[in-house]
């Protein structure tokens, strides 16, 4: 059986100034380029048979650059919709909130474009990302190339844990993780290597 890959993307300005990014498709900056280009020795040595991208530029940037050819764009692999809070930092956040925490308080509501979503609601939509991959690892390994905390849901749900328990599993950009069993039951087999 094949493992699951998980790329975060590369660095982006919102994200190197830790601004919450959800909807907001940002480009790669010259670091996160760089992160992604060093994602293509080691995902040159695996057998990689399906693809799965986040439809934001920033993650199908940094699928081209470690040399994977994307086969599929999944509108469930966007980021966390984080409505009213879209390129607010936790800091700020806690200014008017004390105490806040995104995986214990959630968002508020935004605009049209940003109306925010619960943590369930994304742990739904990385169930659906996984029910459809997992045929997959039958034939080799899958790569997911998304955004930090819809991959921290995903390994979560993985791992058969509620969505909220992503909080465990941080995550930096431009990484490589990979997720498996043993046993036959999930586990993480590796986890936040820097690319290279």
């Amino acid at each position: 059986m094949g493992q699951l890959i998980i790329l975060r993307h590369g660095e982006t300005e919102w994200s190197r100034a830790r601004r919450h990014t959800g909807r907001t498709d940002l480009p790669l900056t010259g670091r996160g380029e760089r992160q992604a280009r060093s994602l293509a020795a080691p995902m040159a040595a695996r057998r990689v048979v399906r693809v799965v991208c986040s439809p934001a530029e920033r993650a199908r940037r940094t699928a081209a650059l470690a040399g994977l050819r994307v086969d599929e764009a999944d509108p469930n692999l966007w980021e966390w919709d984080y409505g009213g809070y879209e390129g607010v930092t936790s800091e700020a956040i806690r200014e008017g909130r004390p105490g806040w925490l995104l995986w214990d308080d959630g968002v508020v509501p935004g605009d049209a474009e940003h109306p925010g979503e619960p943590v369930e609601r994304v742990g739904e939509r990385v169930d659906a990302v996984l029910a459809r991959v997992r045929p997959y690892l039958a034939e080799g390994d899958v790569a997911l190339v998304a955004h930090g905390h819809v991959l921290r849901v995903l390994t979560a749900r993985w791992l058969g844990l509620e969505p909220a328990a992503g909080r465990l599993f941080a995550l930096d950009t431009g990484t490589l993780s990979t997720l498996g069993t043993e046993h036959d039951r999930p586990v993480i087999t590796s986890w936040n290597l820097p690319p290279g």
